[in-house]
C-alpha cells in the first residue's frame, strides 16, 4: 500500500522509484540513470548571492558514476563566498541522494542533486549555509527535545507587454482569476514542475501587487509550501526560485523577487510560517489555544527580530519594503490573525466546528482533529535573503525563547491585538522597538546579538563577520531619506538588485 502511495507521488522520482526520497540510495540514483537514460548529472549547491550554483558531468562510463556519487568534486570556494580566502578556497561539494530530481528545462535527460560543502578534511564546512541550518536544527532539538518545521510563501512579479485587455484593478489583483489575471496559467505550469521536482505545494494565487505602467503589466504571484523539516523547506525555495526563473525565461517572461520594485506597490516578501514538533505532533497548540511553547518560540523571535533582518534582508531595496502601510511590518511585535505585526498568528481551524458538514448538509457531523495546521508566520523576511541562513536564524531565535527568564513577559509586551498603524493606537504601542531601516543598520544589530547566534557552534564567527561586512559593504545608512520622492534613483537602485537571491 505505502509503496503505491509514492507511486502516485507528483515527485516523478518518488513515483518512478515507488520509495520516499528519505530513502534514496546511491542505488536507486544508479537506477533512474540507467532507467530513464540519463545522460548528464548536475551537481547544485548555493553561493554566497543566494542563487544556485551548476556543475556538470557527463557520463560516460558507470564507473565515472560511481566516482562522482561517492567522492563528489572539488569547487573553488573563495569564488562561492565572501568569506573564504583565495589561500585556502579548496571546497569539496557531495551530492545528497534525497534532493535528487530531473531536470524539467535541459533538452539532454538530466539528474540533478544538490550538495552539500566540506573541508579539506572531509568534515562539513562549518561556515556553510546549510551545515549552519543542520546544526541550529540539532540545537533546537537538543534544548527543547521538539523538531523545527517551517514552510515559506514566494511572492514574486511576473512582468510582460500589456495587452489592454480586462485590466485588473490596480493593488487589487488578490485571488484575482482569469482574464483579470494574465499569469494564473504560467503560476499553474511552474507548481507543476516544482511538485515534479519534490516541492510540498500548498497552493498559488495572484496577490495584491498588480499595475501598469510604461506600457507592461505587473501582476504578483505567491507560492506557499506545505511544512516541513527547515533544512526540507530551504531546499524547496532554492529549486522553486530555480524553476520560476527558468520557466520566465523559457517562455520569454520576466520575473523578479525583488522586495521593492516601484513606489507606492506591494513588494514581495517570503514570509515563513514555523512549528515545533514532537512525535509528530504540532506543539504550537494546547487545549485549542496557543501554547506556551509556541509563546516561548514567539518570545525569542521578538527579542531577535532586528539581528534576523541581517539573514532575511540583505539588500537596500529590502528596507523599502518594511514601511508602514505597505503590508509589511515595521515594528516589533505579534499578534493573532494580525497583517500589521511581525510575527502572526494565522487561523489555525481550532474552533471544532465542523464547517464541512455545515457547507455540505449531506456530509456526515464528523469530529475532525487539525492541530497539525497551527503555524506562526515571521513576515519580515524577503527573497534576497539567504534561505539557510535565515532559517537557522529563526531556529536560533524560537530556541532561545526557551532559554530565556523571561519569555513570559516579553511575549505579554510585545502583543498586540490592533492595527499597529492605526493612529488612536499610536500611544500603545509607542514602546515596541523598531526594524532596522538599512542594511548598514541591521548589521549593527547582528553585531550587537551575534552571541546568541554563536552559542552551540551554531553560526561560525567567520560566517557572521562575513554578514556583516557584506551588509556595510552596501553603505545605506541614510539612503531610504536621501532617495525619498526620487523616483528615477529608486528605480535605477530596483534595477541593481532586480534579481536578488
Amino acid at each position: 500500500m505505502e509503496n503505491n502511495l509514492f507511486r502516485n507521488s507528483a515527485n516523478r522520482l518518488e513515483a518512478h522509484l515507488g520509495k520516499s526520497v528519505h530513502d534514496f540510495t546511491k542505488d536507486d540514483i544508479k537506477q533512474v540513470v540507467n532507467d530513464l537514460n540519463i545522460k548528464m548529472v548536475n551537481f547544485m549547491y548555493p553561493a554566497g548571492d543566494g542563487r544556485l550554483k551548476t556543475l556538470n558531468f557527463m557520463l560516460h562510463t558507470p564507473d565515472y558514476l560511481e566516482t562522482i556519487l561517492t567522492s563528489g568534486e572539488r569547487v573553488d570556494g573563495s569564488s562561492l563566498f565572501s568569506f573564504i580566502a583565495a589561500g585556502s578556497s579548496d571546497l569539496y561539494v557531495m551530492p545528497r541522494f534525497s534532493t535528487a530530481f530531473i531536470d524539467p528545462f535541459s533538452e539532454i535527460p538530466t539528474l540533478c542533486m544538490l550538495c552539500s560543502f566540506f573541508d579539506r578534511d572531509g568534515n562539513p564546512l562549518a561556515s556553510s549555509p546549510e551545515h549552519t541550518l543542520c546544526k541550529a536544527m540539532a540545537a533546537f532539538k537538543k534544548v527543547t527535545g521538539m523538531e523545527f518545521h517551517a514552510m515559506g510563501e514566494l511572492e514574486y512579479y511576473v512582468i510582460r507587454e500589456d495587452e489592454g485587455m480586462f485590466p485588473a484593478d490596480d493593488q487589487h489583483g488578490y485571488h484575482e482569476s482569469s482574464p483579470f489575471a494574465k499569469g494564473n496559467d504560467f503560476r499553474m505550469r511552474a507548481m507543476q514542475l516544482i511538485a515534479e521536482c519534490g516541492g510540498k505545494i500548498k497552493y498559488g494565487h495572484s496577490e495584491v501587487g498588480n499595475f501598469i505602467e510604461n506600457g507592461r503589466c505587473y501582476e504578483q504571484n505567491e507560492i506557499e509550501f506545505l511544512p516541513v523539516p527547515a533544512n526540507e523547506c530551504a531546499e524547496q525555495l532554492l529549486i522553486a526560485k530555480w524553476i520560476i526563473r527558468s520557466l520566465g525565461y523559457e517562455e520569454g517572461l520576466d520575473v523578479t523577487f525583488a522586495p521593492k520594485i516601484t513606489v507606492g506597490k506591494a513588494g514581495s516578501g517570503m514570509h515563513i510560517h514555523m512549528r515545533i514538533m514532537k512525535d509528530g505532533k504540532n506543539m504550537m497548540l494546547e487545549g485549542g489555544k496557543l501554547s506556551k511553547d509556541a509563546r516561548k518560540a514567539i518570545a525569542g523571535m521578538m527579542d531577535l527580530a532586528e539581528s534576523i533582518t541581517a539573514f532575511g534582508n540583505k539588500n537596500p531595496t529590502s528596507y523599502f519594503r518594511l514601511v508602514p502601510h505597505q503590508e509589511a511590518p515595521t515594528n516589533v511585535c505579534w499578534g493573532m490573525s494580525n497583517r500589521s505585526v511581525l510575527v502572526r498568528v494565522p487561523l489555525g481551524w481550532t474552533s471544532g466546528e465542523d464547517m464541512c458538514h455545515k457547507a455540505n448538509e449531506k456530509e456526515p457531523l464528523t469530529e475532525r482533529d487539525y492541530s497539525g495546521k497551527q503555524t506562526v508566520e515571521m513576515r519580515s523576511p524577503d527573497a534576497s535573503a539567504d534561505i539557510y541562513q535565515l532559517l537557522a536564524g529563526l531556529c536560533v531565535a524560537c530556541r532561545h525563547g526557551f532559554e530565556m527568564a523571561n519569555a513570559e513577559a516579553e511575549a505579554e509586551r510585545t502583543f498586540a491585538d490592533g492595527d499597529i498603524h492605526d493612529p488612536k493606537n499610536a500611544e500603545r504601542y509607542a514602546t515596541l522597538a523598531q526594524l532596522p531601516d538599512s542594511c548598514a543598520a541591521s548589521a549593527d544589530c547582528l553585531e550587537r546579538q551575534r552571541k546568541v547566534y554563536e552559542e552551540y557552534d551554531v553560526f561560525s564567527p567567520a560566517m557572521i563577520d562575513g554578514i556583516i561586512k557584506q551588509l556595510r559593504a552596501f553603505n545605506d545608512r541614510t539612503l531610504r531619506q536621501e532617495i525619498e520622492g526620487k523616483e528615477m534613483l529608486m528605480e535605477k537602485l530596483v534595477r541593481q538588485y532586480y534579481h536578488c537571491g
